[in-house]
């Protein structure tokens, strides 16, 4: 298994937010290269970011700041926030990214999305991001919630030539009280694609609890920025 920090990208800062609400912020550094930096330096391979800006207005806003973690930063880099164009996938893989992250987009433009895959070059370079509230996903930066559910989806790409699915479970993101367990292996269960786990982890026994399931990895955000645990001691429970 494989963790994954986060960097969540606002106004060219790096935020959390509490359960996806852009009202409830919290910032904690002004140079995102040099914390993508800091998580290399202390063993990371992999960084999640989110471009939450974008998320919210469908535009990735954040290319200059994503390229130059990229170029600088040995980091394996996974983006996701506000994808919604073929050439804004080119664009984000010219930069350096390593795969793209498709939510909204995908699930509004279902036909485009299952188009990508029929090309090789998109091959384990796409993930699909799954954002749930009580298993039904939502869109568009979490801000329009739909009546469909997680596991449906996850079913349906079983087969896809997908790098990942994400499954954020969005009533636990940010709180640190623990992922939900339940919802993640239903996911698991009900696909082939690798799965990585976002959302709640506080502790490193929680690290240890997702390490039991059937997945690819785990995303830290808040925990680690709050000081909960060091990404030694992440990768020490969740990778050794």
């Amino acid at each position: 298994m494989y963790l994954f920090p986060a960097i969540d990208l606002r106004d060219n800062q790096v935020v959390r937010l509490h359960q996806g609400d852009y009202d409830q912020q919290k910032v904690y550094g002004s140079d995102p290269v040099a914390t993508a930096q800091s998580f290399a330096d202390a063993g990371a391979t992999w960084l999640h970011v989110v471009d939450l800006d974008g998320a919210k207005v469908g535009k990735v806003l954040h290319l200059d700041v994503i390229r130059r973690i990229c170029s600088q930063t040995s980091l394996k880099v996974e983006v996701g926030g506000g994808v919604r164009t073929t050439q804004t996938i080119d664009e984000l893989l010219t930069a350096g990214v390593e795969r793209v992250i498709l939510g909204t987009a995908a699930l509004q433009n279902w036909e485009w999305f299952a188009g990508l895959m029929k090309n090789p070059a998109y091959h384990n370079r796409i993930v699909l991001g799954l954002d749930a509230r009580n298993g039904q996903l939502a869109i568009g930066g979490w801000l329009e919630q739909t009546d469909t559910r997680a596991e449906q989806v996850a079913r349906e790409v079983s087969d896809w030539p997908l790098a990942a699915i994400v499954y954020t479970d969005i009533a636990t993101d940010g709180t640190m009280k623990g992922p939900n367990i339940p919802e993640t292996l239903n996911i698991a269960q009900n696909t082939r694609v690798p799965v990585v786990a976002s959302g709640g982890v506080g502790t490193l026994e929680h690290l240890r609890e997702l390490r039991k399931l059937p997945i690819q990895g785990a995303i830290i955000g808040r925990a680690l920025y709050e000081g909960a645990f060091d990404i030694h001691q992440a990768i020490e429970s969740l990778e050794k």
